[in-house]
């Protein structure tokens, strides 16, 4: 997985730029509209578009028996059954291209989340800022109280001392972004050191709130930057970045998911529109 993000980030990065300072609801349209031409092209040739046909045209009969015979009990009873089992078998129809579909479909969308799933820290915001430490590890110097520390470049600064919690594993600080630029927060733990991003912009950029160990689900989750080495007795490092939202014609969408909402519904709106032109049977 790390390979494979390490590719794709500079490739989305490239195309996502001249989007940066647009509005999140332009972003999402114009990567929709790629996104539904390659799912209709994996529709078209992974799955049986001649069974597809038939079975839609069976569920039409079945509809239209309804209609014709809606004083006959037994015969809308029947038909319904047979609804039920055509859409049964349209679903199936339909698994083998989802199948192909879904997996690239997944790692666009965790790319695509960096950008439109939170916004980036304003001049004057605050941020949590938290390390995990592996389970086992303990610090050389205990007496020092944290067993790890934060150094913050200039333009961040800190706002309160570390927070031990020996319970979770955890320790924290609050840093104050104080100017616009791209930061590296830099981590001591005994004699291994670790950074981590942290940006501060108005644009549409790429975020990082988590820097993740090297599970898969983890760098799956947050690929924008490399996961921490095993050797480092880090498990994750987190930025807490408020959620992004969405304006859809004035209605204000405030969630870090609301962008997967529009970016789905604009995908099969599209997909829709298109499927005609590119003779897709749905």
């Amino acid at each position: 997985m790390s390979i494979l993000n390490s590719l794709l980030r500079p490739l989305i990065d490239t195309i996502q730029a001249p989007l940066a300072g647009s509005s999140p609801l332009l972003g999402i349209t114009l990567w929709s509209i790629p996104t539904a031409w390659f799912a209709l092209l994996v529709f078209k040739r992974a799955s049986n578009q001649d069974r597809i046909a038939e079975v839609k045209r069976r569920i039409q009969a079945c509809l239209f028996e309804i209609r014709l015979f809606n004083d006959d009990l037994r015969a809308i009873v029947r038909a319904q059954g047979e609804i039920l089992r055509h859409v049964v078998h349209y679903q199936a129809l339909a698994l083998k291209p989802m199948i192909w579909i879904l997996p690239p479909l997944v790692v666009l969308m965790v790319h695509l989340h960096a950008f439109y799933g939170f916004h980036a820290l304003q001049p004057g915001d605050e941020a949590l800022v938290s390390v995990e430490i592996r389970d086992g590890w303990q610090a050389p110097d205990e007496s020092a109280g944290s067993p790890v520390s934060l150094n913050a470049p200039p333009g961040v600064r800190l706002a309160t001392p570390a927070v031990w919690a020996p319970a979770l594993n955890e320790v924290s600080w609050r840093v104050v972004a104080e100017a616009p630029g791209d930061y590296e927060l830099q981590f001591a733990a005994g004699d291994q050191h670790i950074s981590k991003s942290l940006t501060v912009t108005d644009r549409v950029v790429r975020l990082s709130p988590t820097r993740p160990d090297r599970s898969f689900l983890g760098q799956l989750e947050w690929p924008s930057e490399q996961p921490i080495p095993r050797s480092i007795p880090i498990r994750a490092i987190h930025v807490t970045y408020r959620h992004g939202d969405v304006n859809v014609f004035g209605w204000v969408l405030d969630s870090q998911y609301a962008w997967m909402v529009v970016f789905f519904v604009l995908t099969m709106v599209i997909a829709v529109a298109l499927k005609g032109r590119m003779g897709v049977e749905l």
